[in-house]
């Protein structure tokens, strides 16, 4: 793996020849999050505490079609990059909506956000996207795939994991990656199932595509932390992956990853031991992959506590010191603060005694990480003093039941004895999206959902090979869908109202590629389901879509081009990918406990909300202090008469933040709202209905020719039922104050 650097030598050291200058730090919304620190701050002074409930709309972009995007556009020198059009990326005026070219057909590409990329004259301007297990890279200014890049236009993101290629099917990040200098850094979502692939580091050269460093989350011999492992497991065990967002010092060159659980995700009976780097917040040298400090917030994870969301990057007053620090916030509801560069705790961090496993072979371990000063954001027992008090009687006697009998707490381990109840539950707590910051000021910001749950395991079926005829196929779909999916879309796919749309006719709207990008990461209420393969992916859709016609890789035949500038279709062509799919047994030297239990949970799908209100929350830290602010409910639930503010049921999975130097912060919300809160307190100083459920994506904040804007990608169902779909805007709304106010 070569590499020519550029750079300027100083009488201080080095400067990276790519490096962004201070200038433009939180004037520019020019990647993913906003921009290296994922702090989703913006330091621009036009819309105030005073003014914000003067936001209008300014212009508005249509998707054009009926896909769910979780799109956060990026915006640089006018510009604004969206997805839209049946998979399309656009370019359009960021002051008007007017379309400057459209890069078609890019089905497959991932749906949160891409990186943006650019030489230090402007000239030279890149997007790099993932797409179908592939890193592309296109010019920002024509729209055009660069074909010089990787091979032949693209870099095989299934090479170099170690594996052969046809044994695992997804290698692709979910989430966009960070750029640093000349290099793109990724993460990958290969899914969560026994064999899954392994969750590899990498950063790859913007202008070559060339693999510059790979860092192995599960060490290979000789590495540090192998010998928290059984030593064939590097060979077989998967996950313990980055899919959330990353974060970049970029002053200092260090990359904050929060790393996921290892594979499976609820039997670790084939890896004992503490099973670094799982569950990990690892801070990695940029340029190079080594290794700078990492610290575990769950030892051996035996109940899918995955790190996912942005660690935050501030600067705190601390024992009358100014401290650059990193907050990394958890599923389990912990918020873990650390010096950025040392890795040391602000605050003790005690390692407590927690319960032992009774299943055969699995040795949970025998403490798990508190903090001691910064408390919890997220109720952590549930009691039967919890109850949703909107349940109807019969139903608060049922659950009041089923909680006093089940086993209680954070770190409980499963069992096929009995259940185990647990809140915040594998799909609460803070997510992808859910944090940001006011990075001068040590403050950061959690969304958060209380979405308990009840866990049981059960005896594993035998995996089964790839292939089959249709019969075969519809039969293991229909099997898949009735335990997965029938529970909110219905028996007959219909849906159940207020639980999952219809998939009547899905294939008319979703091909393929699109429906396994949905089921990996999920779509509006719906949560990911990283733990089935690809191939039971593919089978699903073959039971919702019999009458497709599915080509290779489900596409359908040729697709058609949107209407508008385009200048491009489909990203470069790329070769088949190797036909297999999974990993189907252990290796052959491979002597020891093998995974015999899966969990029976449906990340609380199954479980109505079962809590006492809110449900969903955004809690301030002051972390000068290591205090909780300020805490607030998240939205409105309108469906119980007469609340307000009373929060959403899974209201803040995969929402966003931005954060203003003006004493603001935007939210979305599932209730279809946008709110402007005062940092100070958390009051509500303006909310708008977009007349939608459920807006997709992170927003983004920019200014263009001394205007300031928000804009919010709104895509969900119609709140009021009764509106045709085309008398509420879809699509990108963007606000801003009206010309005669600036």
């Amino acid at each position: 793996m070569l590499r020519t650097f550029i750079f300027i030598v100083l009488l201080s050291g080095v400067v990276w020849g790519c490096q962004s200058g201070t200038q433009t730090k939180y004037k520019e919304w020019n990647d993913y999050g906003g921009g290296p620190d994922h702090s989703k701050y913006v330091d621009f002074k036009q819309i105030t505490k005073e003014n914000v409930n003067q936001l209008e709309l300014a212009f508005f972009y249509p998707t054009d079609d009926n896909v769910g995007y979780k799109f956060n556009p990026i915006i640089v020198d006018g510009i604004m990059y969206v997805l839209a059009k049946n998979n399309s990326l656009v370019a359009i005026d960021a002051t008007s909506g007017k379309e400057l070219w459209i890069h078609a057909n890019l089905r497959g590409i991932i749906q949160r956000g891409v990186n943006f990329w650019q030489s230090k004259d402007k000239k030279e301007k890149r997007l790099l996207i993932c797409l179908n297990n592939t890193l592309q890279a296109i010019d920002a200014n024509t729209g055009k795939s660069i074909t010089t890049f990787g091979t032949n236009g693209y870099v095989d993101l299934k090479q170099d994991l170690d594996r052969d290629p046809s044994t695992f099917g997804r290698a692709t990040s979910t989430t966009p990656g960070k750029v640093f200098e000349d290099l793109i850094i990724l993460g990958s979502a290969p899914g969560e199932n026994l064999f899954s692939g392994p969750g590899h580091l990498r950063a790859y050269h913007v202008i070559t595509g060339e693999l510059v460093w790979v860092f192995h989350t599960i060490p290979h011999p000789g590495e540090y932390g192998y010998d928290t492992w059984p030593e064939e497991a590097y060979k077989y065990v998967g996950g313990t992956n980055t899919w959330g967002e990353i974060s970049v010092d970029d002053d200092r060159g260090i990359a904050y990853f929060p790393i996921g659980s290892p594979t499976y995700d609820y039997d670790g009976a084939d890896r004992p031991g503490s099973n670094l780097f799982g569950n990990c917040i690892l801070a990695l040298d940029a340029r190079t992959g080594k290794r700078l400090w990492h610290f575990q917030t769950v030892h051996h994870d035996i109940w899918d506590y995955d790190l996912t969301a942005a660690p935050q990057l501030i600067t705190v007053n601390h024992d009358g010191k100014k401290i650059d620090a990193v907050a990394v916030a958890s599923k389990h509801g912990f918020l873990f603060v650390f010096d950025r560069v040392t890795g040391e705790p602000l605050w003790p961090i005690e390692e407590r005694p927690v319960p032992a496993s009774d299943m055969p072979n699995e040795h949970a371990w025998p403490t798990q990480p508190f903090p001691t000063v910064v408390p919890p954001f997220n109720r952590q027992i549930v009691t039967v003093d919890d109850i949703n008090p909107y349940f109807s009687p019969e139903e608060k006697e049922k659950w009041t039941t089923r909680v006093a009998a089940a086993k209680n707490g954070l770190f409980q381990p499963l069992s096929d004895n009995y259940e185990v109840v647990t809140n915040p539950g594998a799909v609460g707590g803070a997510n992808y999206g859910n944090t940001a910051a006011d990075p001068k000021n040590g403050i950061v910001y959690v969304q958060t959902q209380e979405l308990a749950d009840f866990y049981s395991l059960k005896n594993r079926e035998p995996t089964s090979p790839r292939g089959g005829n249709s019969p075969q196929m519809l039969a293991r779909g229909k099997a898949l869908y009735t335990q997965n999916c029938q529970t909110c879309h219905g028996e007959d796919r219909a849906g159940i109202n207020g639980l999952g749309a219809t998939l009547v006719n899905l294939n008319a709207r979703v091909n393929a590629e699109a429906f396994k990008a949905v089921m990996a990461v999920g779509k509006g209420r719906m949560p990911g389901f990283p733990h089935l393969t690809e191939t039971e992916v593919s089978d699903i859709y073959a039971y919702l879509t019999p009458e497709a016609q599915r080509g290779p890789g489900g596409r359908g035949g040729e697709p058609e081009l949107p209407e508008g500038p385009v200048v491009a279709s489909g990203g470069v062509p790329i070769e088949s990918p190797p036909i297999g799919g999974r990993m189907t047994d252990y290796p052959i030297e491979y002597t020891g406990p093998k995974v015999e239990y899966v969990e029976t949970n449906n990340w609380g799908l199954g479980v109505p909300n079962l809590l006492t209100p809110p449900w969903s929350l955004i809690v301030a830290y002051d972390l000068n202090e290591g205090k909780i602010k300020w805490k607030i409910p998240l939205g409105n639930d309108d469906r119980i008469p007469g609340s307000k503010n009373l929060s959403m049921p899974n209201g803040s999975q995969g929402k966003g933040m931005v954060v203003t130097s003006t004493g603001l912060l935007f939210s979305t919300c599932l209730d279809g709202r946008i709110y402007a809160y005062d940092t100070d307190n958390g009051n509500i100083l303006w909310s708008t209905d977009l007349g939608r459920m459920n807006p997709f994506g992170l927003p983004a904040m920019y200014q263009v020719n001394g205007r300031q804007y928000l804009v919010v990608c709104s895509v969900g169902g119609l709140k009021d039922k009764s509106k045709d779909e085309t008398d509420v805007p879809k699509g990108y709304l963007v606000y801003a104050l009206p010309d005669q106010k600036l």
